[in-house]
């Protein structure tokens, strides 16, 4: 009997997915039976990535884009689709976050923030939901995080905030739009995981971010995949526009 979290026969495409979070998705997707293709602005870590998957008896394709980029974007899934023949799954991870107080947060430091975390999603969303919506069916998992449902602290982060926040909500509105087409879209919203974004060894943090936490920790990035894994799956075909939360309970306290 198959199982239902398996994606034998399924493609993938993950955005961000050559280091951290990304990174961890694209294999946990490929260890459930997918072929993946990952994109990233970094050609020396997307090969440095495509190495490491081969080691693990998994083949990568690897697209070189800058998603904040549209004829970037519309390139990557033509690539995507080329090397994979489809595109099934959509993981929109590429993301990043600056730390500053609102007063001295800049034009620059703002428009960084919202073209990737917001815009990029939106472009590649359009872009694999017109696929999917040509082959019958897909799975889009946007990567969240629990800054879209509260303020963190020490550090301020205005701008990552509202931006999570928009994509949560953007989540929900092509989930409900695109249910008739068989598009399910979902989201993701890590708490506090260990990656080269989120510095949480630093023990300015440690108050915060881990003894706030009721596990008293933060997660691995391997711990966070599984999720992506179940949304993208056939075990979550009766879920979508919802917000997954993973998180070690942090939002519950």
């Amino acid at each position: 009997m198959t199982s239902p979290f398996s994606l034998e026969g399924k493609t993938a495409l993950v955005t961000g997915g050559n280091q951290g979070l990304g990174k961890a998705f694209a294999f946990g997707l490929a260890e459930a039976g997918a072929r993946v293709a990952i994109a990233g602005r970094s050609e020396e870590r997307n090969a440095a990535v495509v190495a490491e998957a081969e080691g693990a008896g998994h083949e990568f394709l690897a697209i070189t884009a800058d998603i904040t980029d549209d004829a970037q974007v519309a390139a990557m899934m033509g690539a995507a689709i080329d090397g994979l023949g489809r595109v099934d799954v959509l993981v929109n991870n590429a993301g990043t976050c600056i730390h500053n107080p609102s007063f001295e947060v800049t034009d620059e430091e703002w428009d960084a923030v919202w073209d990737l975390n917001l815009r990029a999603l939106w472009k590649t969303s359009i872009a694999a939901g017109t696929h999917m919506r040509e082959l019958g069916g897909g799975s889009i998992v946007n990567i969240g995080s629990m800054s879209g449902l509260i303020v963190n602290r020490p550090q301020w982060q205005p701008a990552y905030n509202a931006s999570k926040a928009a994509v949560h909500h953007l989540t929900k509105s092509l989930a409900v739009e695109w249910a008739p087409y068989n598009i399910r879209v979902n989201a993701v919203a890590p708490g506090y995981v260990k990656t080269e974004m989120a510095p949480v060894d630093r023990p300015e943090f440690q108050r915060y971010w881990v003894e706030d936490a009721p596990q008293q920790r933060f997660a691995l990035p391997e711990e966070i995949a599984p999720s992506v894994v179940f949304l993208a799956s056939g075990a979550s075909l009766f879920v979508t526009g919802s917000i997954l939360v993973v998180d070690g309970g942090y939002t519950a306290v």
